[in-house]
Order: C-alpha cells, then sequence, then structure tokens
C-alpha cells in the first residue's frame, strides 16, 4: 500500500499540481498586494479620497453601555467592501488577461502540416484491378 502510495505521489501530475498551488497562492498574495497597496489608494485619490471600505449603510446603531463597553454592536450592511472586492476582481481579472496575452506571444506557432501526397482514389485503383484482369 505504502508503495502505490508512493508511486501515486511521485507522478508528474501530483508534483505539478503541487507547484501550480504553491505558485498560485504566493501569486495570490502578490496580487492583493498590488491591488491592496498600489491600487486602490490612486482609485480612491481619483475619487475623491474615498475610502470603499468604511462605505456602509447602518441598520441599527451600536449600542454603547455606561462604561463605555459596547453592549450590542452596529448592525450595517457594508457595501463598500463589496465596491472593494468588485474593484480587486477587474483588476485581477485584467492584470491575468495581460500575463496570459504575454504568454500567448511567447509561444511558437505550430509548424504548418505538409499534406501527404495524393494516391489514386479508389475508383482509380478498382479500374486498375478491372484492367489487371482482363489480361
Amino acid at each position: 500500500m505504502f508503495k502505490e502510495f508512493k508511486d501515486f505521489i511521485m507522478t508528474g501530475n501530483v508534483i505539478d499540481l503541487a507547484v501550480a498551488v504553491l505558485l498560485a497562492s504566493a501569486m495570490g498574495l502578490v496580487v492583493s498586494g498590488f491591488v491592496g497597496d498600489i491600487m486602490m489608494p490612486i482609485v480612491g485619490h481619483f475619487s475623491g479620497g474615498v475610502d470603499f471600505a468604511d462605505l456602509k449603510v447602518v441598520l441599527d446603531e451600536a449600542v454603547v453601555g455606561a462604561d463605555g463597553v459596547v453592549a450590542k454592536p452596529e448592525n450595517a450592511i457594508l457595501y463598500g467592501k463589496w465596491i472593494n472586492a468588485i474593484i480587486n476582481l477587474i483588476i485581477v481579472g485584467f492584470v491575468l488577461f495581460i500575463i496570459v496575452k504575454a504568454y500567448n506571444k511567447t509561444k511558437t506557432p505550430p509548424a504548418p502540416v505538409k499534406e501527404a501526397p495524393k494516391g489514386p482514389t479508389t475508383e482509380e485503383l478498382l479500374i486498375e484491378i478491372r484492367d489487371a484482369l482482363k489480361k
């Protein structure tokens, strides 16, 4: 059983998948940092300094006790975080589009396939056989 598991783990597909998962998680951190630390401040600047994460509709205000401890937290619709997620999706999609487009340019087009010389058709072969049999 251990040998079967070892054979399974050592196949190329499993190792390729493991490498892809690790690279994807690292790429996710890079893209998240790019979007959160570089792009969102630029978007906030051009939108008048608005931080979308702070946008919300408060349904129920927070209740604070006399001792300053929050007795009941605020109930709010945090639509700003949703807007951030949409902007994040658009930016990540665009970056991935650029990466795939650049990758596709690096690939060499497949060599044109040479057509095999055409042989006689079935009818021509039958005619040859008929003529050979007549002789």
